[in-house]
């Protein structure tokens, strides 16, 4: 960096929504930013997640109000499916829009 450029401005990292920016949380939600919505063992599978981990990230993720969960049945068998809910959306784009921010304002 030479004298006369100024340093990156990295202080909006420290604002990043920490909930979304957990590495699983966060491919949890790039994922269902682009699907209308998956079910459960799909998601487990493509995120290479445990039942349990992903069951605890998930959690996390519905208590802020980012994800819905339906629980029913297919024939006899339960049947999870998860989708983006509107909150979710915006904060995902929020959060995109911030980490793209501070990536921009980078040196090359």
């Amino acid at each position: 960096m030479s004298e006369q450029s100024s340093p990156p401005d990295v202080r909006p990292l420290a604002d990043i929504n920490q909930v979304i920016h957990a590495p699983a949380r966060l491919m949890i939600l790039a994922y269902l930013y682009v699907v209308e919505s998956v079910d459960y063992v799909f998601l487990m599978r493509i995120t290479g997640l445990t039942w349990g981990n992903l069951s605890t990230h998930l959690t996390k993720l519905e208590e802020a109000g980012y994800i819905e969960i339906t629980k029913g049945y297919r024939g006899k068998k339960p049947h999870t499916t998860i989708r983006l809910s509107n909150q979710g959306r915006v904060a995902f784009q929020q959060y995109k829009q911030s980490l793209q921010k501070v990536l921009d304002d980078l040196p090359d």
